[in-house]
């Protein structure tokens, strides 16, 4: 049995942190699926901008502009193309795990994460013009965003909640989906509309660097996800959500994101060992999939009990590591590092769609 069938067997899904046209045309996704579990995918601006400057998509820009499509509505519905391709392939996986498994992702405009309103129209647009049932609406978990995902789940809209850092913040994304599942019960609605909540990980030991003592160097993104797994683990078995259970709702799942390593001297695989737990999701840039299909290892599931990481927890504290002020700082900048990638994106699409459309 590969690394990636012991994950699956294990009740994790391996979802691809990617999507490309190319990897459409030629097979790869597919393959990806058939050989390494792969049951779903995310995307984001910077993805679609490096796919889009390698030239796969000039003949479609070339297309579109020449119709009068520009700007974000020309991405979008370039986007769209895409995704419905790749849903249409996880679509047998989402219907042999009753809508659970077999997602993909498109993204809000990074423009709205401060305005909940347009968040929310634009949610409802992108579900809407996707039509498929398995395409999630990313969302960020800002103070902003989390009305904003309230309001989406009671609207029927599948949203994965993005930029969570920390356990407190993963939780006012929880809260946010138990509100919109009981207000959609109170309304006499299917409670089955499907959330995975994404705790970044990665970015936790890039932000601290060498600024702490070295036995402490890239641990902190695995003691903030033991903590944070504990309070999933806690949510799912709390009175609150055992009766919305009982009423036919499905759990809103943890995500684990951004799992590739940054640091070079570090295994490719750290972080995806570290977080193989059931019943959650692992997006794998693709080079971290590969990485681990073939050398992986598993030690098992990853612990219940968050004793372990509240003691590296402290250790942090004592070394000076402000954890919340932290995870707010690295929620806003990356609030602010997607508004630029979707700048250059725009920008691209931009000088691509006047060069080619002359």
């Amino acid at each position: 049995m590969n690394a990636t069938r012991e994950l699956h067997a294990l009740g994790q899904s391996i979802w691809l942190d990617n999507i490309t046209r190319e990897m459409l045309d030629n097979g790869t996704l597919a393959r990806y699926i058939a050989d390494y579990d792969v049951t779903g995918l995310t995307s984001n601006p910077t993805i679609f901008n490096e796919a889009i400057g390698s030239g796969a998509y000039d003949a479609a820009i070339r297309e579109k502009a020449t119709a009068g499509k520009s700007g974000e509505a020309l991405f979008i519905e370039l986007a769209l193309e895409d995704l419905r391709r790749a849903a249409d392939l996880f679509a047998p996986i989402h219907e042999q795990t009753d809508g659970v498994d077999g997602w993909v992702s498109m993204e809000v405009s990074p423009l709205l994460a401060a305005e909940t309103d347009g968040t929310i129209q634009a949610a409802k647009a992108i579900f809407r013009d996707a039509q498929r049932a398995n395409l999630f609406v990313k969302i960020p978990g800002t103070p902003e965003g989390v009305p904003a995902i309230e309001e989406s789940i009671f609207a029927g809209v599948p949203v994965n909640v993005t930029l969570l850092f920390s356990r407190e913040q993963y939780l006012a994304a929880g809260e946010a989906y138990l509100r919109g599942i009981e207000r959609r019960i109170a309304a006499g609605l299917d409670p089955r509309v499907e959330s995975v909540a994404s705790l970044f990980i990665s970015r936790w030991d890039r932000a601290l660097g060498s600024d702490i003592p070295a036995e402490l160097h890239n641990r902190l993104g695995i003691a903030i996800g033991g903590r944070t797994y504990r309070a999933y683990l806690d949510l799912l078995a709390s009175k609150r959500w055992r009766d919305l259970a009982a009423k036919g709702a499905h759990p809103q799942r943890l995500l684990w994101a951004s799992t590739g390593t940054k640091d070079p001297k570090l295994s490719p695989s750290l972080y995806v060992e570290a977080f193989a737990a059931p019943n959650t999701v692992d997006t794998m840039p693709e080079k971290t999939l590969l990485a681990f299909a073939k050398d992986g290892k598993l030690a098992g599931a990853m612990s219940e009990d968050a004793a372990a990481a509240e003691s590296l927890l402290a250790r942090f504290a004592k070394a000076g590591v402000d954890v919340d002020a932290l995870a707010h700082k690295l929620q806003v900048d990356g609030a602010k590092a997607f508004v630029d990638s979707w700048g250059e994106l725009m920008q691209r699409i931009a000088s691509k769609s006047a060069a080619l459309a002359a």
